[in-house]
């Protein structure tokens, strides 16, 4: 599942780097020497900082609408950064649990026939659903 989260880059003009903090994402924060490895690392300290909320079975908070994020400084600008769960989890995830489940069977020959990943449309259903039960209680 990929999610989107405003970012926020401040620059630092006499090294040419930025330093990058996420509204919806507190303590979460990112530098890189250039713009490219900025994003690359905010991408990264995103998607883990949402992992460890995963693995801990917290909420994972909704990205805010880029009207609502207010800017202060002139110089910092405002990015959205995509963010590949999937892919994330598969690469960093400390443990995995194994589940069973039960599904009719013409659903799963269909599932088969398609070469669907059952697990990953469970965990993308399951993190959809983190997001949809903290926006619901907002």
């Amino acid at each position: 599942m990929k999610l989107i989260y405003p970012a926020i880059f401040t620059p630092y003009f006499d090294e040419g780097g930025y330093d990058v903090t996420f509204p919806d994402l507190p303590n979460c924060t990112a530098f890189g020497d250039s713009l490219e490895e900025a994003i690359e690392n905010a991408a990264d300290q995103a998607s883990r900082c949402i992992l460890t909320l995963m693995e801990n079975g917290e909420d994972v908070p909704p990205a805010s609408d880029h009207s609502e994020i207010e800017i202060d400084d002139p110089d910092d600008f405002l990015n959205y950064i995509v963010l590949d769960m999937g892919a994330y989890s598969d690469a960093h995830a400390q443990k995995s649990v194994r589940k069973n489940i039960t599904i009719p069977s013409w659903l799963n020959a269909y599932g088969e026939a398609h070469h669907v990943n059952f697990s990953r449309i469970l965990q993308d259903a399951l993190l959809s659903m983190t997001q949809n039960r903290r926006s619901d209680r907002d």
